[in-house]
């Protein structure tokens, strides 16, 4: 009996691996009457996040190497690959789900194609879109400038321009194509032997092109497959357009180029593919940077030209004289609105959702503060008391005004207030949409209304998300097979819906952007350390305490009981690679067991536990002090 040998590579995805995991053995399950075999190796790089917990409860079938470092795409495939046995072989991403029949349908065609090295398959994202990717061309310079730069998007379709992701060839057919996709790589012990392992001077990037490209050296062709379909969500370590990313993708790149090409192509590869990237980055840089500095921006601009105006106001109209200086109206003003805008930061009120009540909350403590500042000053310094006052009142509400003109334009991000629950609907069995309904119940995040739609009835779905106005919807994985999730998926007519699986036994679903999961009900517990205006309060701590000690360090150093680890650790806290004050997983100076001198482990979590779920920052203080001579 001929057998397949399934490696997936997985990083920190232990949600997407188990489903992953679910539908491979349903695959195998469903097609398997005695035609094959199927053994799994998963090899995971070092993750955190509980993998292979779940690995050995849930799969104990499955093969695991488990590294105790990061050791890269390619070097961990090939760890597997090593060991595999079976006569067919598949690369699969974790973050993948597979039809039933895809397993079958894969190795039914490489035995009838003799000539196929490696085959791959049609991919959606996890809301039902085709991801090009599926079917690539060789990266040659030019095709590599037209995708970077953005060209393809313009002629997606053209033999020439388009040719990154032979836009040329149909989705839906059957091709003799060149690069296949890292996430779905199918391939015969025959082929696999005679091109060898995958090429480990890749870290991340381009593996797969290496590995495709070296398939057709080999003489064999690559096929594209759309008979059978896959979910892909295309999760990624590395944010594109960041500093990191633009190393690691060019470096692949450059891997690439120096192995392929020569002489002056390789120069012009290089070349082009230097500058396509960072006019990415650069321009995905400027992009985040705007958009964050906007809101920001306009508010300062308002606030200021109103200080301005009731300057002139009260010089004019009430003193009948302007004796202000132009410092005080080019530096102290200005001055005035950042102070109030730095305080509305802390406090959340550029966070988004945009919370009307953090924000004026932040910029009341900033004109309080201002307040104090301007009884201390001297006699001479005390300008006008009255504009300062009018100045934060005409700040608060301008700044207030423009978020209320912004959600009113309905703009992505400024919407003031709780988003309006919508529909849900839910298909599978009633015993499985009773479970999500009690899931999403006891997750607090049930829906303005949960309405369940029957397998048998799954061809009414888009006039049920068009009647309900339904805005997610969940399929029951037990009930109703991947390719119908596919298909559903892929209707034109549901536009703008958010979908989510979840498997049998599981107390999570998977989605496109989110996993939904019971340890979210823990997460709103901790949300008071979690929090992104107790983050912000909590790394100022962190930063002003630092500074202080290396102030005082002369003195200080004197008292230390641990005088070798003082500036040390005081370093790694003001660069933000520690914390004074850790919990749990964070890594403190000190923790918050240490106010009472606690050993006992169980009492300790549970001490590290109330301080993030009851978090101030006074608290970090009183810790800090109790420590003073321990730093």
């Amino acid at each position: 009996m001929k057998s397949l040998s399934v490696v997936i590579v997985n990083y920190n995805v232990r949600f997407f691996l188990e489903q992953c995991l679910e539908s491979v053995y349903s695959s195998y399950t469903t097609a398997s009457s005695g035609d094959f075999r199927i053994d799994v190796t998963v090899v995971d790089n070092n993750s955190v996040d509980d993998s292979l917990t779940m690995l050995s409860q849930r799969f104990p079938q499955v093969k695991v190497i488990a590294n105790k470092e990061n050791v890269g795409f390619a070097k961990a495939n090939n760890q597997a690959l090593k060991q595999a046995t079976g006569d067919y072989i598949l690369l699969l991403n974790p973050d993948t789900l597979v039809e039933t029949t895809t397993f079958s349908t894969c190795i039914d065609f490489l035995d009838q194609h003799p000539e196929c090295g490696a085959l791959g398959v049609k991919m959606v994202d996890g809301k039902g879109n085709y991801l090009p990717e599926s079917k690539r061309g060789f990266p040659t310079p030019a095709t590599s400038f037209y995708k970077l730069s953005g060209l393809i998007k313009l002629f997606p379709h053209s033999r020439k321009i388009g040719a990154y992701y032979m836009g040329h060839l149909p989705d839906n057919e059957i091709n003799s194509v060149e690069i296949l996709s890292g996430a779905f790589i199918m391939t015969t012990r025959e082929a696999l032997d005679k091109v060898g392992l995958l090429d480990e001077s890749y870290f991340m990037y381009a593996e797969d092109i290496d590995f495709s490209w070296r398939f057709i050296l080999a003489g064999y062709k690559n096929y594209y497959l759309p008979t059978t379909r896959i979910i892909h969500y295309k999760g990624e370590s590395t944010k594109k357009g960041s500093i990191n990313y633009v190393y690691t993708f060019y470096n692949a790149m450059a891997i690439f180029s120096k192995k392929y090409f020569s002489g002056k192509y390789a120069r012009l590869f290089n070349a082009l593919i230097h500058l396509a990237i960072w006019c990415r980055a650069s321009l995905s840089f400027l992009k985040r940077l705007l958009k964050g500095v906007a809101l920001p921006c306009l508010d300062l601009l308002v606030a200021f030209a109103g200080f301005l105006a009731l300057k002139q106001v009260w010089a004019v109209h009430h003193l009948n004289v302007n004796y202000y200086p132009d410092e005080y109206s080019y530096v102290i003003l200005p001055l005035y609105v950042l102070v109030m805008m730095v305080t509305a930061f802390f406090y959340g009120g550029y966070d988004k959702p945009l919370k009307i009540g953090r924000l004026l909350k932040g910029m009341t403590l900033g004109a309080v503060v201002l307040l104090i500042f301007y009884s201390m000053l001297d006699e001479s310094r005390r300008y006008s008391r009255a504009i300062l006052l009018l100045g934060s009142l005409w700040t608060i509400i301008s700044s207030a005004g423009i978020r209320g003109i912004l959600s009113l334009m309905g703009l992505d991000g400024y919407t003031i207030g709780a988003k309006k629950k919508r529909a849900t609907i839910i298909v599978g069995s009633d015993e499985e949409c009773t479970r999500v309904a009690n899931l999403y119940n006891d997750l607090k995040l049930a829906p303005k209304q949960m309405v369940p739609l029957m397998v048998s009835n799954k061809h009414q779905l888009a006039d049920m998300v068009s009647f309900y106005k339904a805005e997610e919807v969940i399929f029951c994985s037990r009930d109703i097979t991947t390719a119908d999730i596919i298909s559903l998926m892929t209707n034109a007519q549901l536009k703008n819906v958010d979908y989510k699986i979840i498997a049998e036994g599981n107390d999570y679903l998977v989605g496109a952007n989110s996993i939904t999961s019971r340890a979210d009900i823990y997460a709103e517990e901790l949300n008071s350390i979690t929090s992104a205006t107790n983050s912000r309060f909590k790394r100022l701590i962190d930063i002003l305490m630092s500074l202080l000690f290396i102030i005082l360090s002369p003195l200080m150093i004197l008292f230390q009981k641990r005088k070798k680890d003082y500036f040390p650790d005081t370093y790694s806290v003001l660069i933000g690679k520690r914390t004074w004050v850790g919990y749990a997983a964070k890594q403190g100076i000190f923790s918050p067991a240490d106010m009472v001198g606690v050993v006992n482990r169980q009492d300790k979590e549970m001490i590290e536990l109330r301080y993030a779920r009851n978090y101030h920052i006074t608290t970090d203080l009183a810790i800090i002090w109790k420590n003073i001579l321990n730093i």
